[in-house]
């Protein structure tokens, strides 16, 4: 059993990206600009956005983060997504999920602009991907790719089930594993909630991609020997004993798999830190395009 480690390699891509934005800024050229728009005080969303505000900082990018009150109107909050938009000194830029019950999520992610919508959220750059287009591709699933990509993990002719359908991680890796290139060519299944008698493709899949939100859901009687393992999952679980009063579980049971796993991701430290680093990937993709384009 080998652990995948997400920390280790994101850092590996954040050194290649610093380096890039160096001989960017030698070249007498701004550097990589990165916004942020944040709705309301949740606090997982404020924790993860400032995670995002650091990691500029540490490659080299300027960075701006919005705060915005729960209050606002839709209304509002697009006319902001628009100031950005426009804003020629920023190459890319998020509106941090989840947004207030008021507030249609579609509707702000249909109005950003594809040339900047750095999470790969819009449908042109879905549509993209799904195309095998050179595209921004979502974090997460990006991630995960790289992470198969940089452990050499055999995936053509593989057999692949993805656990949930989120357009954020379960669509998105499904397609990208079944597209031609190095860490797709598999045969992937998707199942989900409604999936009859689910255990049975979770046990002849070679690599198993859950992104299901529920702790611990995989168990070893679920999985085959020589597996591999991503776990997207990441819940708080209640825990008197910890200090923060709470843990950081994935969708897998860890304890029980890792025997039978040949790669495993752990929670944390595995797929969480790669998001970030393909979120910074993708600005410098859009930096780049507005360079070639201005």
């Amino acid at each position: 059993m080998k652990i995948i480690d997400g920390k280790e390699i994101s850092n590996q891509i954040k050194q290649e990206i610093k380096n890039e934005v160096d001989t960017i800024i030698s070249k007498g050229v701004r550097p990589p600009h990165l916004a942020a728009v944040i709705v309301g005080e949740d606090g997982a969303s404020l924790t993860y956005v400032g995670s995002k505000v650091r990691s500029c900082k540490q490659v080299g990018f300027e960075s701006t983060l919005i705060k915005l009150d729960s209050s606002i109107s839709e209304d509002k909050l697009i006319d902001q997504i628009n100031l950005l938009n426009n804003d020629k000194e920023i190459d890319g830029f998020i509106a941090q999920l989840p947004l207030p019950n008021h507030i249609n999520e579609e509707r702000i992610l249909m109005s950003i602009d594809p040339n900047k919508d750095v999470d790969g959220f819009h449908p042109t750059n879905f549509g993209k991907m799904a195309l095998n287009m050179e595209t921004f591709i979502p974090a997460t699933p990006f991630g995960i790719m790289e992470l198969l990509r940089r452990y050499e993990i055999e995936t053509s002719g593989k057999h692949t089930v993805v656990i949930g359908r989120s357009h954020i991680v379960g669509r998105p890796i499904s397609i990208l594993m079944n597209s031609k290139g190095k860490a797709g060519d598999s045969t992937v299944t998707v199942v989900h909630s409604r999936t009859l008698n689910l255990e049975s493709y979770t046990k002849n899949a070679d690599i198993i991609v859950s992104a299901l939100g529920i702790p611990e859901f995989v168990k070893s009687n679920m999985v085959k020997d020589g597996v591999v393992i991503i776990d997207v999952g990441i819940t708080r679980v209640k825990d008197e004993n910890s200090k923060k009063g709470y843990v950081i579980k994935g969708d897998v049971d860890f304890e029980s798999v890792k025997s039978k796993a040949s790669f495993i991701t752990p929670v944390p430290g595995g797929v969480g830190p790669m998001t970030i680093a393909m979120l910074l990937k993708n600005t410098l993709l859009a930096r780049e395009r507005h360079r070639a384009n201005s």
